[in-house]
């Protein structure tokens, strides 16, 4: 058990006794209890193991006794027996757009309705729009979000991915007989969101290889297994795909089945021009042709160059430009990793976040990191704990204070004082402008009001980056992927009106947003706008988002010049207009 884990199951308790009408104290207990479990600075699960909780403020006796037993066998009987007065089904509703506890609870106690499949026939038939609370525009934008979620539904967000494709990548490096392995296809690409995963082996012995894939304990269902192909299901539905071949064509086959498809047409059409035929194993001599006879490719990057290209990476394969700037030699030199030195956008218990300052600066410390940028909500995101004028005052003490402890300590690690600032209906931002001057940097973003226009939503967002003190704009579209899609926005507006501001658009990294999307940011390097790679943490391992981001970031072929967070700490002080700490 984590302690995501006892705070999760203490929500679905809130959720489950909000359905059954219960005693709206007894609902906001164990809301509160989950808020404290992900907030508590000490080891909580260790704690609840021991039952030793008392004294903790926001866990009353029953609470410490529920956690004690959810703690220490991994089960708690109470929840089970909430569980079971309701159908499984009823659960999918909450994934819903739209749909909170109270609604489901309406439409379950009214209707009947206990699935997506009769809440998408109650919003058919015109049933939905007749309840109380309800209308037809709710009916609407209900079934549009039932719609979205099936057209969805097989695919699954790039940073959700990550684990189980580094599981079977290693599972299969330790294989005896596997040469090389690489993930291929669209997850290659760094596309933001994947229908299935590729991965492809070289080997002498398909079959062991085969074997042993179809054997591993996370595959769920064997769709099909041969010779040299198999296809699985893991548990969470996600389809895998391995495919063998042999080490001599392993170069030409990484190159087919990374893709996209309308990069290897152009691949394939300048093959045919050399007089070459280029297929998922080779390149070889078309009938007739008077060429030379081609190679054997150890490599992806001696088949480019041996069609005259320089080596194109695999996020930028998609046919946008980069063949003509490989033959040209004007590819750019892609951001690593490695190049970035700090971030921005993160979050604290104070606000919506699940660990402590302190907690946070260790972790950006443990992972290399020379600064972190703090930006709690402010005070209009209530649900999110926003914090207001005292509360970020206290924060930029507490933030000061550490800071001189860093220094004092001899360390070169710097916390930046920020906040993510709302962004309200009419432009302005949530603070007056004496507080947001106190602060080293602000990140302005929308969270309400999404159903503007197109053009009300533009000239809103264009007012807050025009305000002296914005640093950067926060998830400019607002997406949440496979989940919510983007409010209407004029991005190439948005772009330049940073452009002219110096405003920095952050490249928000959490796998639900990656936003702003990579086909914009070619066109915000053309007009001179830097990126930020922001992770959006709302606890420490969510830094770990920075790998995702700087993958999409090679997408969008930004440079590390393109990217502020790349600025060791002295340059960004500087260019935050902070004075160092001595």
């Amino acid at each position: 058990m984590t302690r995501e884990d006892l705070a999760e199951t203490l929500e679905e308790i809130a959720l489950l006794l909000e359905l059954k009408g219960e005693n709206p104290f007894k609902i906001r207990a164990y809301r509160t209890g989950a808020e404290t479990v992900r907030q508590y600075s000490g080891d909580i699960v260790s704690r609840a193991k021991e039952g030793d909780l008392k004294g903790i403020k926001g866990i009353g006796d029953a609470l410490q006794q529920k956690l004690h037993e959810l703690a220490s066998t991994g089960k708690l009987e109470y929840y089970e027996k909430l569980k079971s007065d309701f159908p499984d089904s009823l659960f999918e509703l909450f994934k819903i757009q739209g749909l909170g506890p109270k609604k489901v609870k309406a439409v379950y106690e009214s209707l009947g309705v206990d699935s997506i499949a009769k809440l998408k026939e109650a919003c058919e038939s015109g049933k939905l729009a007749e309840l109380s609370g309800f209308g037809k525009k709710t009916a609407e934008k209900i079934l549009e979000a039932i719609e979205f979620r099936e057209q969805n539904a097989d695919r699954f967000r790039l940073g959700d991915v990550e684990v189980p494709v580094r599981q079977i990548l290693d599972s299969l490096k330790g294989h005896p007989d596997c040469l090389r392995v690489e993930a291929a296809g669209s997850y290659r690409r760094a596309k933001e969101t994947v229908h299935d995963i590729d991965f492809l082996v070289a080997t002498g012995n398909p079959e062991d290889v085969i074997e042993s894939f179809v054997s591993e304990p996370w595959v769920d269902k064997v769709i099909a297994k041969g010779a040299t192909k198999a296809s699985i299901y893991l548990d969470n539905g996600l389809q895998c795909d391995l495919r063998a071949v042999k080490n001599e064509e392993f170069a030409c086959a990484l190159a087919y089945f990374t893709g996209s498809k309308e990069h290897n047409v152009v691949m394939r059409g300048r093959a045919n021009e050399r007089g070459y035929t280029l297929n998922e194993y080779r390149l070889a001599l078309k009938d007739g042709s008077k060429a030379e006879e081609p190679p054997v490719f150890e490599t992806e990057q001696q088949l480019y160059e041996f069609l005259e290209l320089d080596f194109v990476p695999p996020e930028l394969r998609e046919n946008t430009g980069e063949v003509e700037a490989a033959e040209s030699g004007d590819l750019p030199r892609l951001i690593e990793l490695e190049n970035l030195r700090g971030t921005f956008h993160n979050h604290t218990v104070a606000s919506d976040g699940q660990n402590t300052l302190r907690e946070m600066a260790d972790a950006a410390i443990d992972l290399g990191l020379q600064y972190l940028g703090i930006a709690d909500h402010s005070k209009s995101s209530f649900q999110a704990n926003g914090l207001d004028e005292k509360r970020l005052r206290e924060q930029i003490q507490e933030i000061a204070d550490l800071n001189a402890e860093f220094a004092e300590n001899g360390d070169k690690f710097r916390i930046f004082a920020g906040n993510e600032v709302d962004i309200l209906k009419d432009g302005t931002l949530d603070f007056d402008d004496d507080l947001l001057e106190e602060l080293d940097y602000v990140v302005a973003s929308v969270h309400n009001a999404m159903t503007l226009s197109e053009a009300d939503m533009t000239e809103r967002i264009i007012k807050a980056v025009s305000h002296p003190s914005v640093t950067m704009l926060g998830h400019l579209t607002g997406r949440l992927l496979l989940r919510r899609e983007p409010y209407a926005v004029d991005v190439p507006a948005i772009i330049e009106a940073c452009a002219e501001t110096e405003t920095v658009i952050e490249l928000n990294c959490n796998p639900w947003r990656l936003d702003m999307d990579w086909r914009w940011w070619k066109y915000a390097v053309e007009k001179g706008v830097k990126c930020s790679i922001n992770p959006d943490a709302h606890k420490t391992e969510h830094l770990d988002f920075l790998a995702v981001g700087a993958r999409v970031a090679r997408k969008g072929w930004l440079t590390r010049g393109d990217v502020i967070n790349t600025m060791a700490l002295g340059e960004m002080e500087n260019f935050l207009g902070v004075k160092a700490i001595s």
